[in-house]
């Protein structure tokens, strides 16, 4: 269970980039690519392995001036998946 102590980050070989092509923001996987959306591109860009997610979560609610609670919920919900996916690592 992903908690806001975490420190997440990419797994190996993978990586957010942006495909200059599509003008969009992808997750770079051995073999394809997954296309990110803005609100996920926003969260997987302040991702760095050493980072506890709490921080995270307090940048992204100043930044976007949204309550805390909701940027909490989004935050968790979309990083659980990668981490099931194994996109992201604890």
């Amino acid at each position: 269970m992903l908690t806001e102590d975490d420190c997440p980050g990419f797994s190996r070989g993978y990586r957010l980039q942006h495909d200059k092509v599509r003008e969009q923001w992808v997750i770079q996987a051995p073999e394809r690519a997954l296309l990110a959306d803005p609100i996920a591109v926003a969260i997987l860009q302040e991702l760095d392995g050493q980072t506890r997610l709490g921080v995270v979560i307090d940048r992204l609610a100043e930044r976007y001036e949204a309550p805390r609670d909701q940027i909490a919920t989004d935050v968790l919900a979309l990083l659980s998946d990668l981490t099931e996916k194994r996109i992201i690592r604890l």
